[in-house]
């Protein structure tokens, strides 16, 4: 067992873990935060997304113990503590970028980071930042729309 220390949503914590634990599964069955979805294990669906040192990164492809020391964010932490959503959660709800839900979580940590790197973002920008996000049920009309809504939103 190894232990790491690192600092999620704004928490610093310490976990125990076998050296080959990956950091999903630290934040999911250690840290109980399940809002970090596995969709499929090899990094190719982003439903993993988190943003560790203000990088969006698929937490299924970082063992836990790259992790140490550093700050990571997960879908958990965009909320404000009165519940009320962060401006890319709520756009994703006004413009029904999502269906199922399942890949949510990880498209909108991405959506954050891509707006914190781009705050006026195109379309084409959208497009190719949400490249390693995999949605199978909305076709991305709408998650474009929403990454624009937010990131309009989160220059207010």
């Amino acid at each position: 067992m190894m232990q790491v220390q690192l600092t999620v949503n704004g928490a610093a914590v310490t976990l125990n873990a076998a050296p080959n634990t990956l950091l999903v599964q630290a934040l999911r069955e250690q840290l109980a935060l399940t809002g970090t979805h596995v969709g499929c294990d090899t990094a190719q669906c982003g439903a993993c997304t988190v943003i560790m040192n203000g990088n969006a990164i698929k937490s299924c492809n970082v063992l836990l113990v790259q992790a140490e020391g550093a700050q990571i964010s997960t879908i958990e932490g965009l909320a404000q503590a009165d519940g009320t959503m962060h401006p890319m959660q709520a756009a994703f709800k006004d413009c029904h970028g999502l269906q199922c839900g399942y890949c949510t979580p990880g498209m909108v940590m991405n959506a954050v980071d891509i707006c914190r790197k781009h705050p006026n973002p195109t379309e084409q920008q959208i497009r190719e930042n949400l490249e390693g996000n995999i949605c199978r049920c909305t076709g991305y009309q709408n998650i474009v729309k929403a990454v624009q809504q937010g990131a309009a939103a989160m220059k207010a």
